[in-house]
């Protein structure tokens, strides 16, 4: 059973043993692949976010941010990112922490969720958002640097709260 709790220091070895493996891939999230665990756990711990692991029988699985997506008068839109493990992929485990995370920015007070750049050849990605209610409402050409295939479309998503 997937329990999700506010991450703690004790879980940063964890969530950087998910972050490493998943940014070397350089197909689905904007920072460089080599990118250090020191500046990564800087940006998903840091204080202007929340974070949150998904745990299965106590180990860590997967784990996502909910933060403010802009900043003073758009800080009642959130954004969000999301990892799971390598090992615990196709067991629902993107699915519990987007619903999880939908409520969570209901009971923090936004009133939208917003993801920025969903890169388009991200396609399971792109099927469980819809499948939560989020709507494609732009798409930017050439938006994201993909390793395997160059430079490729990403889409906005918006869903309201």
């Amino acid at each position: 059973m997937t329990e999700i709790r506010k991450a703690t220091a004790d879980d940063q070895d964890a969530i950087w043993h998910i972050i490493r493996p998943v940014i070397a891939t350089g197909d689905t999230y904007c920072f460089a692949p080599d990118s250090s665990r020191e500046k990564m756990l800087s940006y998903w711990c840091h204080d202007d976010k929340y974070t949150y692991v998904a745990t299965v029988e106590d180990n860590v699985a997967g784990t996502f941010i909910l933060k403010d997506n802009q900043v003073d008068l758009g800080s009642h839109v959130a954004n969000a990112s999301y990892m799971v493990s390598a090992g615990y992929e196709r067991q629902g485990i993107g699915q519990r922490m987007g619903e999880y995370s939908i409520q969570e920015a209901r009971r923090l007070g936004y009133r939208a969720m917003q993801f920025n750049i969903v890169v388009k050849s991200n396609e399971r990605a792109v099927r469980l958002w819809q499948k939560l209610g989020f709507d494609i409402i732009g798409e930017i050409p050439d938006a994201f640097n993909h390793a395997q295939l160059s430079y490729t479309n990403a889409y906005i998503m918006y869903r309201k709260l």
